[in-house]
């Protein structure tokens, strides 16, 4: 029996087909599931409510949200739906047409992934994505010392790489212990990586 390969889906079909609840991706064509762990969370929570204190702070011409969907490229120019677990986007950007759905076309300002047990999806797939798209910056949150000791070092501690998009290429900043992360898009943001990890034990409500 000769079994018919299923259609790869477009980016429009992917979000015309986007299942009711739960996290998910295009990848290669196929929707796929992305559900993360309650530390997963905890952590990408803790980031996006301490941008928004930062931008509410400073009043910056930001919006930082959980559920942003945009579409990337492969090397292949296959279309991609990825979802961050943290956007920044620029107020103008995102309020430029507020009737329209989660997904964007544009690059958004900053991205942030929380790295599980693919992690090397951060690391390569979408750290390739992220650049052909443009997106100024985007960190690698690795609280669990996931990745390889090629990645980490030796020993291996829990990390944030900070990479910014300078000349059309991206240069990336290791951040460890009671480092405080430097970015440019919140150049006067407060938060250590041990903070970071800490945040993944304890939610506060």
């Amino acid at each position: 029996m000769v079994q018919t390969p299923l259609k790869k889906l477009t980016f429009e079909e992917f979000l015309e087909q986007y299942p009711d609840g739960g996290i998910y991706e295009l990848i290669n064509g196929e929707i796929i599931a992305v559900e993360p762990s309650r530390a997963h969370k905890n952590v990408a929570r803790f980031l996006m409510l301490g941008f928004n204190d930062e931008i509410r702070r400073l009043g910056l011409e930001y919006i930082a949200d959980k559920d942003i969907i945009i579409r990337t490229f492969t090397d292949a120019g296959q279309e991609q739906g990825r979802k961050p677990d943290v956007s920044v986007v620029s107020g103008s950007q995102w309020n430029s047409n507020v009737l329209a759905y989660g997904a964007l076309i544009e690059p958004i300002q900053l991205a942030v992934e929380v790295t599980s047990t693919n992690w090397d999806d951060n690391y390569v797939d979408k750290l390739d994505e992220y650049h052909r798209l443009g997106i100024p910056e985007y960190w690698i949150v690795d609280y669990l010392a996931i990745a390889s000791r090629a990645d980490l070092g030796n020993p291996k501690l829990p990390t944030v790489f900070v990479y910014q998009l300078v000349d059309g290429q991206y240069q990336v900043q290791k951040f460890t212990g009671n480092d405080r992360i430097l970015s440019t898009t919140l150049p006067e943001l407060a938060v250590t990586v041990k903070e970071v990890v800490a945040a993944s034990q304890i939610q506060k409500l």
